[in-house]
């Protein structure tokens, strides 16, 4: 029996807590023509094996016992984390108790489900159905192979549009195309005509996702909040919700919402660590003590994991004067930097890690060494505000093991260049345990930015518009803070047709961009996710 021309090309993958159900699938996928059948128990073992190879077919239980994930949550974390190519054919098995919950989900990133018990052809049926809706969006996908995203996102805006097959898939391909290429206008637009056309809560959350990227927090904020009013149990939206939270720099709410993501899904290894970071900033210890530590049993391995939970985990013990402890997370973090050698940001974290077992050991001189590397790291040109974090978490416990004199000016330096806003200020707030003459250094370091870019305004105002972009280049360069280059670019751009040789002001501030305007971090809430997206290729 084979149920397509290709099929025994392909390679699946059958993830079951079951081994009997295990080999009932292996077998009846061999059966229907499937090429290769690999097998694995466990989501976390799925979870590795996805991150590591292409798969043309997964077949997923959505329950596991003994287990908090389910399938569902495996699905959601691969896509919007891009490890899942949107071309391979993802399907679920589930009891009758489940059925509405993989129905609502077969309406957004899942290819088919079998609702147990099913019969050899009810499976070659759905698969053969889910591989024909690939080949008829093949150019869709192909266009996102080879990176031409307008090309992709037209041919999808022309099958909603017609009401070709599969229009509905196609739409949601092209709004998240359109959200990639900075078309947020567009995508808003389109993710409406969705919700006009078929209501399903993953529109709703597109028109967020859309209004967030646009900058508009308050219309995303009152989008999100009607949307969980209506599907409280979709957790994308807290996700989102959580990051309206963190740039509008309230950590409170933000940790409210991921702790109700995350009890919405307590397997999601990325939710563990945003929930468990955010524990750490509020002062919540114990908590995000918790939540990390779980995630390294769990995720450690997986390329979802974050090292910066490791960073939180080392000065949590630390501070608790648990010498095994942090060793235990020097352990973790050497088999993470075996299996990626060449990586710049775990030598920096050990760095940190080193000097906090040399001060456990009362050998501050020799922590000394450490501290001095990443203060000298932060002047650097990819120094990232996590480098920041990892050098003020460092140097306060060092001075208060010995007093460095050279530490306020330290504080000084990172505030003038990594205060952009509220939510990155309070961050290092987090790191520096209550100094709060520390902590005063930074607000108003802060202050200071915020006092310069309200002063470049009004001078834009008032019809001095070089003026304003003259001081921000200057002040820019000298504290290398990013939000006052990349106001001189919008200052600039907004009125270019005002300012006399604005032409040789751009590659100036271009080329501070460049050395100086980087991402808030890697870590958990630092870095960029796209909740409630599906993966594209590319």
């Amino acid at each position: 029996m084979q149920i397509d021309s290709t099929i025994h090309k392909a390679n699946a993958l059958v993830i079951d807590s079951n081994a009997n159900a295990r080999s009932l699938i292996t077998s009846q996928l061999r059966e229907i023509g499937v090429g290769a059948v690999r097998s694995v128990l466990r989501v976390r073992d799925a979870r590795l094996v996805l991150e590591n190879a292409p798969y043309d077919l997964v077949i997923c239980d959505y329950h596991f016992d003994g287990s908090d994930e389910s399938g569902q949550d495996l699905l959601d974390e691969l896509r919007r984390e891009q490890l899942l190519p949107y071309s391979t054919v993802f399907m679920m098995v589930t009891a009758e108790a489940t059925y509405a919950k993989v129905s609502e989900a077969a309406e957004a990133a899942l290819d088919g489900y079998l609702v147990k018990p099913y019969t050899l052809a009810a499976l070659a049926e759905r698969v053969q159905s889910a591989r024909y809706r690939k080949r008829v969006l093949k150019d869709i996908f192909e266009a996102i192979e080879a990176q031409e995203f307008e090309k992709a996102a037209e041919l999808c805006l022309e099958r909603f549009e017609k009401r070709k097959e599969f229009w509905l898939f196609a739409a949601r391909i092209g709004a998240e195309l359109l959200l990639r290429i900075h078309r947020h206008e567009e995508a808003k637009k389109m993710y409406e005509a969705i919700m006009a056309a078929k209501t399903v809560p993953w529109a709703k959350l597109g028109v967020a996702r859309s209004e967030f990227a646009a900058g508009n927090l308050s219309s995303a904020r009152r989008t999100l909040e009607s949307l969980i009013g209506e599907s409280p149990s979709h957790a994308d939206s807290y996700d989102v919700l959580g990051r309206v939270h963190m740039e509008q720099g309230d950590l409170a709410a933000a940790l409210a919402t991921y702790r109700q993501a995350t009890e919405l899904t307590p397997g999601c290894l990325l939710r563990l660590q945003r929930a468990g970071t955010l524990s750490f900033y509020g002062g919540e210890r114990e908590e995000a003590l918790r939540l990390l530590e779980r995630s390294i049993a769990s995720g450690l391995k997986s390329k979802l994991f974050d090292a910066f939970s490791l960073v939180l985990v080392a000065l949590m013990r630390f501070d608790k004067r648990d010498h095994k402890g942090v060793k235990h997370v020097h352990e973790a973090l050497l088999r993470m930097m075996e299996r990626n050698p060449e990586a710049q940001r775990l030598r920096r974290i050990e760095l940190m890690v080193l000097g906090l077992m040399a001060l456990q050991d009362r050998k501050p001189g020799d922590a000394l060494k450490p501290a001095q590397e990443l203060a000298s790291t932060l002047e650097l040109e990819d120094a990232d505000h996590e480098v920041a974090s990892l050098a003020l978490a460092l140097w306060v416990r060092l001075d208060a093991a010995e007093p460095k004199p050279e530490l306020p000016s330290l504080v000084e330096r990172v505030g003038m260049r990594y205060c952009v806003s509220k939510a990155s200020t309070e961050l290092l707030v987090g790191m520096i345990e209550g100094r709060q003459d520390l902590e005063d250094l930074l607000r108003n370091s802060h202050a200071q930015v915020f006092e310069i870019a309200e002063t470049a305004m009004k001078h834009a105002m008032r019809g001095n518009a070089r003026v304003s972009v003259e001081m921000l280049i200057q002040r820019g360069e000298d504290s290398r803070n990013a939000k006052l280059i990349d106001m001189a670019m919008s200052v600039l751009k907004r009125h270019a047709e005002k300012i006399e040789s604005a032409g040789e002001l751009e590659p100036r501030i271009a080329a501070l961009q460049a050395r100086w305007v980087k991402p808030v971090g890697g870590s958990a809430v630092g870095r960029t996710r796209s909740a409630g997206g599906v993966a594209l290729r590319g």
